[in-house]
């Protein structure tokens, strides 16, 4: 039986070395393309025993290297995206529209088995917001592109690695308030990233094609019950106060000047939006891999590291003499 080659972009993020692990363990030979070998290169090629992955250093807009490492592959996946725009060429339109539009017809024109590509979920009704309308322009381009890619639209993804949990909780562990933006109504059903990467998995070992794909958790949660439960988590109490708009936008457009921005005005126009299943597509669910993990169980895997006293804090213990 023949080894099939996966050429994955974005495999240095969370969900890419979860994938890289998953793949090469059920042998499959992985190329990842990282536009840093020097500081990337150490920990993709940790994920996984040698023979099994090469690591690339390129430009992803250098069509010529690209080009030949997809000449050379079975199945492209395209795991690369930003929430927010960094210098002229970290752009939306960029990195979510034209990089995927690019992939597609060299997919097409070298005859790719599969091409996966991550997308987002909620896109089609966040329209005024530039990341939700460059990773839909992506989406459009892959289908006119290459028909037979798989396109996945997952909710917010955690994990220990991730920038959702995380960051909250560097937060919440910080400041004594936190603002509401919207109430904090705005609902996600937040998938681990285990979930995520057992969903792409079945996508290849099943040939499945032609779809887009809606990810979601097992559970439906609200942005103020994401923080309680973090909170909870934490032993921690916090004052959660409803911020007006127009105080949230002067909050953001002052946090979007940071170099690693706390918000931006387009995400708080995504916060708008529920960020859960829109009825059009089919789930993972309705493809027989549902998702088994639940936020608070697997949160309260990590979530010490922000716990006063660590792991082993005297808050958890009743101690006897």
């Amino acid at each position: 039986m023949k080894v099939k080659n996966c050429l994955i972009f974005g495999g240095s993020g969370q969900i890419g070395r979860h994938l890289i692990r998953k793949l090469t363990k059920n042998n499959y030979k992985v190329t990842v393309v990282t536009r840093n070998l020097h500081q990337k290169g150490y920990v993709i090629k940790t994920q996984a025993n040698a023979g099994y992955i090469d690591i690339v250093e390129a430009n992803i807009f250098d069509e010529e290297k690209i080009r030949k490492l997809i000449s050379k592959t079975d199945i492209c996946i395209n795991l690369i995206g930003i929430i927010y725009e960094k210098g002229k060429a970290n752009t939306f339109k960029n990195i979510h529209s034209v990089f995927p539009s690019l992939l597609s017809k060299l997919c097409r024109e070298y005859k790719v088995q599969q091409f996966i590509h991550l997308s987002a979920l909620g896109i089609n009704e966040a329209i005024d917001s530039s990341y939700a309308r460059s990773k839909l322009e992506g989406d459009i381009s892959i289908q006119k592109n290459f028909p037979l890619a798989t396109i996945l639209r997952p909710s917010v993804v955690y994990s220990v690695d991730d920038a959702f949990t995380t960051s909250f909780m560097t937060l919440l562990n910080r400041l004594p308030v936190f603002p509401l933006y919207y109430s904090g109504n705005t609902k996600f059903m937040p998938i681990h990233c285990s979930d995520l990467t057992d969903i792409i998995y079945h996508i290849i070992s099943k040939n499945i094609y032609s779809k887009i794909i809606e990810c979601i958790g097992p559970e439906t949660i609200s942005l103020k019950n994401i923080l309680y439960k973090l909170l909870k988590l934490m032993n921690k109490n916090r004052f959660l106060i409803s911020f007006p708009l127009f105080l949230a936008n002067i909050s953001a457009n002052f946090f979007q000047l940071f170099p690693k921005p706390l918000l931006t005005l387009d995400q708080l126009i995504l916060l708008k939006y529920d960020n859960v299943v829109s009825g059009k597509y089919q789930t993972n669910f309705d493809i027989n891999i549902p998702s088994t993990r639940f936020f608070e169980e697997e949160v309260e895997k990590y979530c010490y590291m922000w716990r006063e006293g660590g792991k082993f804090s005297t808050k958890q213990y009743k101690l006897t003499k």
